[in-house]
């Protein structure tokens, strides 16, 4: 469910039709409680049309390459690291940190930053945590945008984890092999208690196999760069980042897909477009269509030659589309739908 930085499909650079890159017209920070401050940023245009991006993972963060996707001249974006991620801190902490409590930092957030409303873009993991915030504060959206839907349940968890092996035999092999054999029936819980005990050379290895296993299914069919060995310092981020995945994916994201699939029903009026990758390994294209049916008046594209990442062209170029329509129209009545882009 991570996505991060993580390339286009094939390893190569970002796309040409991004954004040029930019600074952050304004970099702070707000106390969320319970020992919790988050990272901000906004960008672009101060008169522009408020935008709020949410990241993957769960445990991952904003990125410089994240900006770029978003117009700088039409959008005032914000951006920011939840709970224990990235820039946030403390980072890793897995205290207070479900997703109610994220749910209540975004509105927090708006509030500090005296928005009325804005539209809500969030993919992967930032999908799920939309769908949450805007069934529960419909109020305060203007749309939303996502992508690659992960509806956070056991089915989610069990295809990333197992059902995907399928698809790539060889690489979900070296998934498996580092498991005890007596508890591969549940590879999803070993890899969750690992990463999140405090057996540190057992957990790096459990980590490092996750990222090969993450990295294969993100490119599938193709070759990716062979990647430096992590220095001691990165073997600590990643650790930090991807125990916030295991606390959140042992917990079904604390929601789970049913109602995953109630908060999209309950953001009826309010304006949505899902964008999927037909070649999405990592969430199942078939997640769009079931949330397309849960969502009233919802359109729906699937993008053909995608997979999970927003930096993947055919992806990037639907993105920045799709809010481009948002911003002149302020709707996606005649936008998508279900149809390839």
């Amino acid at each position: 469910m991570d996505e991060s930085d993580r390339p286009a499909v094939g390893g190569a650079e970002p796309p040409p039709n991004l954004f040029p890159p930019t600074e952050p017209r304004r970099v702070g920070r707000i106390d969320v409680g319970e020992g919790h401050e988050l990272h901000f940023e906004l960008c672009g245009n101060p008169n522009g049309l408020p935008v709020l991006f949410l990241h993957g993972g769960p445990g991952s963060g904003c990125s410089a390459q994240h900006r770029r996707l978003l117009d700088p001249l039409r959008f005032n974006a914000v951006l920011f690291d939840q709970r224990g991620c990235g820039r946030s801190t403390p980072r890793g902490s897995l205290e207070a940190n479900d997703t109610a409590r994220l749910v209540a930092d975004i509105e927090k957030l708006r509030r500090h930053l005296g928005i009325d409303r804005w539209l809500v873009s969030g993919g992967s993991w930032g999908s799920t945590l939309a769908l949450a915030y805007c069934a529960q504060h419909p109020g305060s959206c203007l749309g939303a945008i996502l992508r690659g839907i992960f509806l956070g349940g056991h089915a989610d968890i069990e295809w990333f984890f197992r059902g995907a092996g399928a698809l790539l035999p060889d690489a979900w092999a070296r998934l498996a092999a580092g498991v005890p054999s007596r508890r591969r029936d549940d590879i999803a819980r070993w890899y969750c208690e690992t990463l999140a005990g405090t057996d540190r050379s057992r957990a790096v290895a459990a980590l490092l196999n996750w990222i090969e296993w993450e990295n294969a299914l993100g490119a599938p069919g193709r070759r990716l760069p062979t990647p430096a060995t992590p220095s001691d310092e990165q073997i600590t981020a990643l650790l930090d980042k991807y125990r916030i995945q295991a606390h959140y994916l042992a917990h079904e994201c604390f929601i789970g897909e049913a109602t995953a699939l109630a908060f999209g029903a309950a953001m009826k009026g309010i304006p949505t477009a899902i964008l999927h990758g037909r070649l999405d390994f990592i969430c199942r294209p078939a997640n769009a269509w079931k949330l397309r049916e849960h969502l009233p008046g919802s359109r729906l594209a699937l993008i053909a030659e995608a997979g999970h990442s927003p930096f993947d062209p055919p992806m990037s170029r639907a993105l920045i589309a799709a809010a481009a329509h948002f911003h002149a129209a302020g709707r996606f009545d005649d936008w998508g739908d279900a149809g390839d882009t």
